[in-house]
């Protein structure tokens, strides 16, 4: 990555307004290169990992990250951030390769790639490759919560306002990558019809850790050795990553971690802290509404 020097981006930059595109909500620094994104050519060894902001996105890019490199690329682990090992598909962020760039540019086989793009936004040589694909879906009112603090210290998105005014706009659908409730029902349907696809939840995440590393290990066809497999749990462990400057994103220069750390919590029922009574009784009628025609079923606490 000659030329790329993370530390003198401009931390001032102005914030973007929302607009509406493809019929979600979005902001310019995903949609600058549209024409790219949707003619990315994918391979047939590619790993797309897919989420709704703020759901876990670089706790399974890392795992996964561990679980193919861990003995070949050490080096990368300990000069280079995540966010430049998993490149983001369709951000178009000032002064830094774009995603499309660092993706076709990944030395790795297979290629982790992540995108928060609704599943009838992923570029199509994804399924026509029969990629695999892994989503990760975390509960609605801890998603909004921590999509809350991750927007007050990211200057890449809309000014999020306070907590009762975010926490409107979220059940009115104006969220940057568009509503969560049709993103999780989007992949989850697709699931349905599309062999390649392993959901996962955030909360099975936190209660048992390594489980779900098992069980990718089980999808992805790989034999990984249980000692290794334990390993990489304790390695992924939330306090360990959050001291990691290689995945705690400290050294992106488009948050102000002087307001909120980019690795906060990572924890279930944090939602209770912020959630008043009266927004918890409209915001789970309102669920419910969305909600109700799909299988899909989420914890709110474990």
């Amino acid at each position: 990555m000659e030329g790329l020097n993370l530390s003198s981006i401009n931390q001032s930059t102005s914030r973007p307004e929302l607009i509406d595109f493809e019929g979600i909500s979005m902001v310019r620094y995903f949609t600058d290169e549209w024409e790219k994104v949707q003619k990315f050519q994918a391979r047939p060894d590619d790993i797309l990992i897919a989420t709704y902001p703020k759901a876990g996105t670089t706790w399974v890019s890392y795992i996964l990250e561990l679980l193919y490199f861990h003995n070949t690329l050490p080096e990368s682990q300990t000069s280079l951030p995540i966010f430049i090992r998993v490149p983001f598909l369709e951000a178009v962020f000032p002064e830094m390769p774009t995603g499309v760039e660092l993706a076709d540019k990944l030395p790795t086989t297979p290629r982790l790639i992540k995108t928060h793009l609704p599943v009838q936004l992923v570029p199509k040589s994804f399924w026509e490759q029969n990629c695999k694909v892994i989503y990760v879906a975390r509960n609605a009112k801890d998603n909004a919560v921590s999509y809350f603090h991750f927007s007050r210290m990211v200057n890449l998105l809309p000014e999020p306002g306070n907590w009762n005014t975010f926490l409107q706009n979220f059940m009115d659908e104006k969220m940057v990558f568009g509503p969560w409730y049709d993103h999780v029902s989007g992949y989850w349907e697709k699931k349905q019809t599309y062999s390649n696809l392993h959901y996962m939840f955030f909360e099975d995440m936190v209660e048992n850790t390594g489980r779900e590393v098992e069980q990718l290990c089980s999808f992805l066809g790989l034999s990984t050795p249980a000692e290794e497999k334990e390993r990489i749990t304790k390695g992924v462990h939330f306090d360990a990553m959050k001291q990691n400057d290689m995945t705690n994103y400290s050294t992106f220069s488009h948050m102000d971690f002087k307001i909120s750390p980019f690795m906060r919590k990572g924890k279930v029922g944090d939602w209770k802290n912020h959630f008043t009574v009266a927004q918890n009784e409209q915001f789970d009628e309102h669920y419910w509404r969305k909600m109700k025609n799909t299988t899909l079923q989420f914890h709110t606490e474990i």
